[in-house]
C-alpha cells in the first residue's frame, strides 16, 4: 500500500477498506516525503492498496490554518517576535524510519507513541509545511502549557495531552470548526455545557482557556474510564465515543486504535496520527532545523469579581488600558458585555489594573453606560388608537368601490401568463362556473393572450 498526498477535493469514502489491511502495526505503506514549505494545499491523505481501493485519511482541521491568522492574534503579535540568535530554516532534514522510531520511543510519555508511514506523513506536515507554525507554538507554550499541565494534573491524565489543543485549535481560544467546536479544546456546545462551561449569547466559556482545560480534563478522565486506553481516548474525544464503540463493534469487539482505524470517520483516522506527530514536533523541532519564537512572558495578571453589567470598553476607556489586551484576557466574553447582573463572573486584568479597577469601579459602571448597556429593562406600550384609522378604512372602502365598479363594467378580459380561471373569476367577482358557461369552455384549459367574456 501507498500514501498519497492529494488537494483536497469534495468526495467521500465509497467502501471500507478489507480489515485485513490495516490490523499490522506499523502499516505497510511507504509515505511520499515533502520535506519543504513549497507544497501543495493538501488536506487530506489517499491510502491505497496494490487493487487501487481508497480510504481518505483527513488531517485535523487545525493543521489547516493559516499562519498569518495565528501571527495576528494579540498574543502572538505583542509577546511573540522572531529570535535573533536563531533562524527556522527552509528545509527539513530527512531521517531514517529507525530514527523516528527510536525518537518516539525515547519521550517520556504514558500514551503510545508508534511509528508508521501515517505517522510519518502527520510528522512531515509539521516539520515541512507547518514548520513556522511550529515555531510560533513552541513561543506560544510559554503561555498555555502551564494552564494545561495543572489541569490535565488535577485529574491525573498525562501531560502529554497538553498538547491536544495544538491539533484541535492551533493554540487559538477564538478558533471556531466548520461543525461549531470552539476554544482551544474544541468543545462543542452540548460537550461544554454538560462539563459546566456557560455558553449562551454573551458567553463562551469554551474559549476561556482556564475553565475549557479543567473541562477537557474532566472529560478525558471521563473517557479513559469508558474505554480504558488512551488512544481510543483521543479518538473518541475527536469523533464521539458512540463512533468509537462502532468502530469497536465492526472489527469483533478489539479495543486498538489500529485495528479499528478503518471503521472510523476519515478525521479520526488522521487525529491519532497528528497527536503523536505533535508531540514529536514539540521534542524534536531542534532536529529539524526549526527556531522558537522569542516569548516575553506577559505582566502579572489578577481577577476581580463583578456582579453588575459592564462592558469592556468601559473598563478600557477609564482604566486607560488596550482593548485588545483585555479581550485577549477575557476571550469568553463574546460581545464585550460581562453580564454580572445575571451571576458574578471574573474580570481577568493586569495585576495593578484590577486594583486600580477596585478603586474606580463606580465611575467605571457609570462611563457612557446608556450608549454601551442599551437593554432597556422596562417599556411603556403606547396603546392610544391612531387618529387616522377611520379615515384610512374609508379610503379603503372608496377604492374596493372604485375597483367593484371597474369590475362590474369590463365585458372581457386578456389571459396573463400564468392565469387560471379561480384567479381571473376572483380578480373580476364572478365564479368559474359563470366563466366556463360564458365562453363555452368544457376544461380548465386556457392559454395567455386569449380574451375571456367575464359577464
Amino acid at each position: 500500500m501507498r500514501i498519497q498526498t492529494i488537494q483536497k477535493a469534495n468526495r467521500w469514502l465509497k467502501g471500507v477498506l478489507p480489515f485485513c489491511l490495516f490490523v499490522s502495526l506499523p502499516l505497510s505503506i511507504q509515505a511520499q516525503q515533502e520535506t519543504t514549505d513549497e507544497e501543495i494545499d493538501d488536506d487530506e491523505i489517499i491510502v491505497t492498496d496494490d487493487e487501487g481501493n481508497e480510504v481518505e485519511i483527513e488531517f485535523p482541521e487545525a493543521m489547516t490554518y493559516d499562519l498569518d491568522s495565528l501571527l495576528n492574534l494579540y498574543m502572538s503579535k505583542t509577546y511573540l517576535t522572531e529570535s535573533g540568535d536563531c533562524q527556522t530554516a527552509k528545509t527539513n532534514p530527512d531521517f531514517p524510519k529507525e530514527v523516528y522510531v527510536e525518537r518516539l520511543s525515547r519521550m517520556p510519555t504514558v500514551m503510545e507513541m508508534a511509528y508508521n508511514d501515517v505517522v510519518r506523513n502527520s510528522i512531515d506536515r509539521y516539520m515541512g509545511r507547518l514548520r513556522h507554525s511550529v515555531s510560533l507554538f513552541l513561543g506560544a507554550a510559554n503561555f498555555y502549557m502551564p494552564i494545561f499541565e495543572d489541569a490535565l494534573e488535577t485529574y491525573q491524565v498525562p501531560l502529554e495531552l497538553k498538547y491536544l489543543p495544538i491539533i484541535e485549535s492551533a493554540l487559538n481560544p477564538r478558533a471556531v470548526s466548520h461543525a461549531g467546536a470552539a476554544g482551544p479544546w474544541q468543545f462543542m456546545p452540548s460537550t461544554g455545557k454538560t462539563y459546566g462551561l456557560d455558553i449562551n449569547s454573551l458567553v463562551d466559556e469554551r474559549r476561556d482557556p482556564i475553565k475549557a482545560s479543567f473541562a477537557a480534563a474532566h472529560l478525558l478522565s471521563d473517557l479513559y474510564k469508558v474505554f480504558g486506553d488512551w488512544n481510543l481516548v483521543i479518538a473518541a474525544y475527536n469523533c464521539g465515543p458512540e463512533n468509537v464503540n462502532k468502530a469497536i463493534h465492526r472489527a469483533g469487539g478489539i479495543k486498538d486504535y489500529w485495528k479499528i482505524y478503518p471503521y472510523l470517520p476519515a478525521e479520526t483516522r488522521g487525529y491519532v496520527p497528528a497527536f503523536i506527530a505533535a508531540n514529536y514536533a514539540m521534542n524534536y523541532y531542534c532536529e529539524h532545523n526549526i527556531c522558537p519564537m522569542r516569548s516575553k512572558l506577559p505582566a502579572k495578571t489578577d481577577t476581580v469579581m463583578v456582579n453588575r453589567n459592564v462592558h469592556l470598553n468601559q473598563v478600557a476607556s477609564v482604566l486607560n488600558v488596550d482593548i485588545e489586551m483585555l479581550r485577549t484576557l477575557n476571550p469568553e466574553f463574546r460581545r464585550d458585555i460581562v453580564p454580572g447582573a445575571t451571576k458574578p463572573y471574573a474580570i481577568r486584568l493586569p495585576q495593578a489594573d484590577a486594583t486600580r479597577f477596585i478603586d474606580m469601579q463606580d465611575q467605571i459602571y457609570n462611563y457612557n453606560s446608556r450608549e454601551l448597556l442599551n437593554k432597556r429593562d422596562e417599556v411603556e406600550v403606547n396603546d392610544e388608537r391612531p387618529t387616522y384609522v377611520s379615515s384610512r378604512k374609508a379610503n379603503r372602502s372608496a377604492k374596493q368601490g372604485r375597483a367593484r365598479s371597474s369590475r362590474s363594467s369590463a365585458q372581457s378580459v386578456t389571459v396573463r401568463k400564468g392565469d387560471s380561471l379561480s384567479a381571473i373569476a376572483r380578480r373580476n367577482g364572478t365564479t368559474v362556473a359563470k366563466l366556463k358557461k360564458l365562453n363555452g369552455i368544457k376544461g380548465s384549459n386556457i392559454r395567455a393572450g386569449q380574451r375571456i367574456r367575464v359577464r
